[in-house]
């Protein structure tokens, strides 16, 4: 497959630019170079300039393909039109690419960690405004960034449940969820989707009262998913919350792929948690994710440490329990306040998202034997799609079988779909231009126009 030089010459160039930089980290704080390491500076530089002109001129050999020993070079958003649908969310912005430049060092955040020594004090980067602005973008009182949403699960859950306590979720709930209530000792049970694979209010109201009738207590907390990840679906959140109040149990808000690309509003929507995934979804490192609360549950979840040492006497401030201390911290933490900016924009443009959404769906259905499988019109940029009459057919008979697809897009610079797939795949549009979207759409047509389908 033909490489593009400027992609490589561009990732050459900043590999450079770190070759100079580790030089400088040599020096004293004059920055002196002694004559070895003058020779090495201009030796690089010398480089430099000779691959800033391969890039303007769009020509040279692509050289590198290796960071270091067996770790490839990725360019995949570079290189490719990239539809895999856990990916398109968590794209970096610029900014926060520059963040991780500058932050990568360990405890790089830490410079300035003074008096109480708890993250979210720290003011200088301003994590501490962050945190209030984070808690305001998605309409609660508090929030903390945590290492990805399993993680903001496990805290509700560890706080919150105790052994033999039931929580119910979505028949389609993400494994980490299950996983984090089971890991405290509770149950939990699933509701059922509905006809449309939706789970509604009134699914739920039926699900809270057959456990009550079953085990003898009403469930001690509900956690949904806004949008599922197998489907893509919209669910009814605000209705389930409002069931869930009417039984005093807590709701717990999964927001994994709507918390930094669609608008989201905790109180509003009735919930007494949110989680969201940074790097599914606002333009953020792994392993990031968010976690914010109303105030009623503050105490509870971000409690402090009250213990000392029987033999020391040691104390740990207000280091919070739940949390460890200090959660995610860093160059992780500095991308996406980086990114944050461009993601309190972009949920403002969440209708033409879903007009490009929309778009391709009716382009990839434009081909005989096309379904899809997720609700119609679209409410989200992921979709489950169904190529069983179409793509699969062509697959039964190619002498790459269900790697057909994959190869033919991969020709066409398209990436993102599981290798394989024929029958059923994932797929998602978000952040891409209209341009991206027609030429994503024209691809598929093109592929089905050649094999005659």
């Amino acid at each position: 497959m033909k490489v593009n030089p400027r992609v490589q010459k561009t990732y050459e160039a900043l590999f450079l630019l770190e070759d100079l930089r580790e030089i400088l980290r040599e020096t004293s704080p004059d920055h002196k170079l002694n004559r070895e390491q003058e020779e090495r500076f201009k030796k690089i530089l010398s480089e430099l300039k000779k691959n800033l002109e391969e890039i303007e001129n769009n020509e040279g050999d692509a050289r590198i393909r290796y960071i270091t020993d067996r770790i490839e070079l990725r360019a995949k958003e570079e290189e490719f039109i990239n539809i895999n649908p856990i990916q398109a969310g968590g794209r970096l912005t610029r900014e926060g690419r520059k963040a991780l430049i500058a932050y990568g060092d360990g405890y790089s955040i830490c410079d300035y960690c003074f008096k109480p020594f708890r993250l979210d004090f720290i003011k200088r980067p301003p994590v501490h405004d962050f945190y209030q602005e984070l808690a305001e973008f998605v309409g609660m009182d508090q929030a903390r960034v945590v290492r990805g949403a399993r993680r903001g699960f496990q805290i509700v859950a560890s706080s919150l449940l105790r052994k033999g306590d039931i929580v119910l979720i979505s028949s389609l709930g993400h494994y980490s969820l299950a996983l984090a209530i089971e890991s405290v000792g509770a149950i939990w049970k699933e509701i059922p989707l509905n006809e449309k694979n939706i789970i509604t209010a009134e699914n739920t109201q039926k699900k809270i009262e057959s456990v009550k009738e079953e085990m003898g207590k009403f469930p001690s907390l509900i956690a949904i998913s806004h949008i599922d990840y197998m489907f893509g679906n919209e669910h009814d959140v605000s209705g389930i919350a409002k069931i869930a109040h009417e039984y005093e149990i807590p709701f717990l808000y999964n927001g994994a792929y709507t918390v930094g690309v669609m608008p989201v509003n905790g109180k509003k929507i009735g919930a007494d948690f949110v989680v969201g995934s940074g790097h599914k979804s606002m333009a953020s490192p792994a392993p990031t994710g968010v976690l914010a609360v109303t105030d009623e549950f503050s105490k509870k979840v971000f409690k402090t440490t009250e213990l000392s040492g029987d033999v020391t006497g040691r104390e740990f401030g207000i280091k919070e329990v739940y949390l460890l201390g200090c959660t995610v911290m860093g160059a992780p933490l500095i991308a996406m306040m980086a990114s944050f900016p461009m993601v309190k924009e972009r949920v403002k443009h969440w209708d033409e998202e879903l007009k490009k959404s929309n778009y391709f769906i009716r382009e990839f259905l434009k081909i005989r034997g096309n379904r899809v499988v997720s609700e119609m019109p679209r409410k989200h940029t992921l979709s489950r799609v169904d190529s069983t009459a179409s793509f699969d057919k062509i697959a039964k008979k190619h002498k790459r079988r269900g790697y057909f697809l994959h190869d033919e897009l991969a020709k066409r610079k398209i990436t993102g779909i599981f290798p394989g797939a024929t029958k059923q795949f994932k797929l998602n549009t978000y952040g891409l231009t209209w341009d991206q979207i027609k030429y994503l759409g024209n691809a598929f047509r093109e592929i089905a126009e050649e094999y005659g389908i």
